[in-house]
């Protein structure tokens, strides 16, 4: 239900009344009961929260969002190569922003 702002032009005095849509509007000031209690034009209040939808929300698989960001296409990973010592072969961690930015 909606919180309506309600003013008296008599007295002054100000409440926030949650109503229905479908109530009849409040013209009885509570504090004078003057008939000039109206309603005030005010804009909606209301408060994203958590780690926002643009986190969660859109996450494809493609990579072209984080390449157009970026401004390159992402580096593959180097192979190893046959003169590595020990014999294991390492590759580097897969990022989609290829390793370039200041996160790796």
């Amino acid at each position: 239900m909606p919180i309506y702002a309600y003013r008296c032009s008599s007295c002054g005095h100000a409440k926030d009344v949650l109503q229905k849509m479908s109530d009849a509007v409040l013209t009885t000031c509570p504090a004078c009961g003057a008939e000039s209690f109206s309603k005030q034009v005010t804009a909606a209040g209301f408060q994203l929260k958590g780690s926002g939808w643009y986190q969660t929300d859109f996450r494809g698989g493609s990579a072209a969002p984080a390449a157009a960001a970026g401004g390159a296409a992402p580096a593959a990973a180097p192979a190893a190569s046959p003169d590595s010592g020990g014999g294991a072969a390492t590759a580097a961690p897969s990022a989609p922003c290829g390793g370039s930015c200041a996160c790796h």
